[in-house]
């Protein structure tokens, strides 16, 4: 007989409410204001409603503004009492006079924040494939399905049946060299080597573009080179080049200078999340004050209406509609909360992070200081997870650029002076020194970290490595100079 037995467990659950306002807050400006669009549409209880904060009052304006001259729709303003801590480093040229403060004002017609844009990387190279004259819409329906199969560095990895069986999933039916005539197409579009197989065909086409800036023995040479040498080359086995090639030594000097002036990583890579980096906050320091601005055009806020109450207080009124607009109304009214709890959530965390780097903002990332989410979910009572989600995608605008909350977190190491070093002024220091040395002799892993303990900073020789390679900085016997 089986045996029943009771038990009592704990177990923790998230609410409608709370999963809600997670997933407001992880969401980018751009998908935020999707996102309220798209809510807005959908629940008739809801509507749009841009807030205008004058002082301490709440202004609510309509949503079709009659200045329409602003880049954004609002910005808000927010005042806290000056902090008490600060960084006891004041900048080069700055006084102990430099407040941190938080203002609230009318929203000014000063355009304080700026968008950048840019084309993702299909965009681009689409818009030129269009505009080639022996292109029509079935290649370019073509070359769209072939790069939508590159890998990260843009390098064609699939199979040709892969994207033959998509095409005719589309009802596209394509041969193999028509395949192979697109793809040929898109190897010579800007920047040259995209959708190519490897390293060796990316550098021949780049060579092939580039052929005019060399002479044509230079060219050749190249040529061969990356055709029957490429292994000798990649691994700078140049001695054992020149004997294999039997040419001059100066002839390979110039043929091996055209092939590393090629670039193995096109830069038209880029993150697809957006076309837009819209900054959250932007960052000013003037006349001793640092004031931070929030970009809210999620004050896009949503209220519920107030157009079927009367509906709701009818007694005669069936029963369905009534159930639908109090279904509505909480679903309405849990929205908003969450757009008013992502607002003060982002606040929250733009203060602790304006007072942990106040050193940055005011004098420029060679000041950033090492930081955990720990230290900002404490200071905040947040969760960490929390300012996991409120970092991610969000940018600040200052007057050293466009940074992502992501950026002002970094671990760090102490220094001979007992102070606190930031991985990423670590970085920038290992990057100058590279930047500097002699390419005939350049310093090793073991050189760096001895160069680092003389500026104070003690680091291992394999946290040296590990950040060189962050940086896709080669190794000292890959920058050696060539002859």
């Amino acid at each position: 007989m089986a045996e029943l037995r009771l038990q009592h467990k704990q177990q923790q659950q998230l609410s409608a409410q709370q999963i809600l306002s997670s997933q407001l807050l992880q969401l980018p400006m751009q998908n935020l204001e999707q996102r309220i669009y798209d809510e807005v549409q959908e629940n008739p209880l809801l509507e749009l409603v841009e807030e205008r904060r004058e002082g301490d009052g709440v202004v609510e304006g309509q949503s079709d503004r009659s200045t329409g001259d602003d880049m954004f729709d609002s910005v808000e303003r927010f005042s806290k009492s000056s902090f008490k801590e600060r960084s006891e480093v004041p900048a080069s040229g700055e006084t102990s006079e430099g407040r941190l403060n938080f203002t609230q004002e009318s929203p000014s017609k000063e355009r304080f924040f700026q968008a950048v844009q840019h084309d993702s990387f299909h965009e681009t190279l689409l818009k030129q494939m269009a505009l080639l004259e022996d292109a029509g819409e079935r290649e370019v329906m073509i070359a769209m399905e072939i790069l939508g199969n590159l890998d990260g560095d843009g390098y064609f990895t699939e199979g040709h049946e892969v994207i033959l069986d998509s095409l005719h999933f589309q009802g596209l039916d394509v041969s193999e060299s028509e395949l192979e005539a697109v793809l040929r197409k898109i190897h010579f579009l800007d920047p040259p080597g995209v959708a190519v197989r490897d390293l060796r065909e990316r550098l021949l086409v780049q060579l092939q573009v580039s052929a005019a800036r060399y002479e044509a023995r230079t060219f050749e040479l190249a040529t061969k080179i990356l055709h029957d040498h490429f292994d000798d080359f990649l691994h700078r086995r140049f001695e054992l080049l020149i004997k294999k090639l039997g040419v001059p030594k100066e002839r390979v000097e110039a043929a091996v200078s055209a092939i590393i002036a090629l670039d193995p990583h096109p830069g038209i890579f880029q993150d697809e999340g957006g076309h837009y980096i819209t900054p959250d906050f932007v960052v000013t320091y003037d006349n001793g004050e640092l004031t931070a601005a929030l970009n809210d055009r999620s004050a896009l806020a949503v209220k519920v209406t107030d157009r079927y109450q009367e509906l709701l207080k009818n007694r005669t009124a069936p029963k369905e509609e009534k159930q639908f607009i109090r279904k509505n109304i909480q679903r309405a009214q849990e929205f908003a909360t969450a757009i008013a709890t992502r607002r003060q959530t982002l606040l929250k965390v733009i203060e602790a992070l304006m007072k942990h780097q106040y050193a940055f903002f005011i004098s420029g990332p060679e000041h950033v200081l090492p930081l955990g989410m720990k230290t900002i979910a404490a200071e905040t009572d947040l969760d960490i997870s929390t300012i996991s989600r409120a970092v991610n995608g969000k940018y600040v605008q200052t007057r050293f650029g466009v940074f992502e909350l992501k950026y002002f977190f970094s671990v760090g190491l102490s220094t001979e002076e007992g102070s606190d070093l930031s991985s990423k002024v670590i970085r920038q220091y290992i990057a100058e020194m590279v930047g500097d040395e002699d390419p005939d002799i350049p310093l090793s892993d073991d050189a760096l970290a001895e160069m680092l303990v003389k500026r104070g900073v003690h680091i291992a020789r394999r946290t040296v490595a590990k950040y060189r390679e962050q940086m896709q900085i080669p190794v000292a016997r890959l920058r050696k100079k060539i002859f």
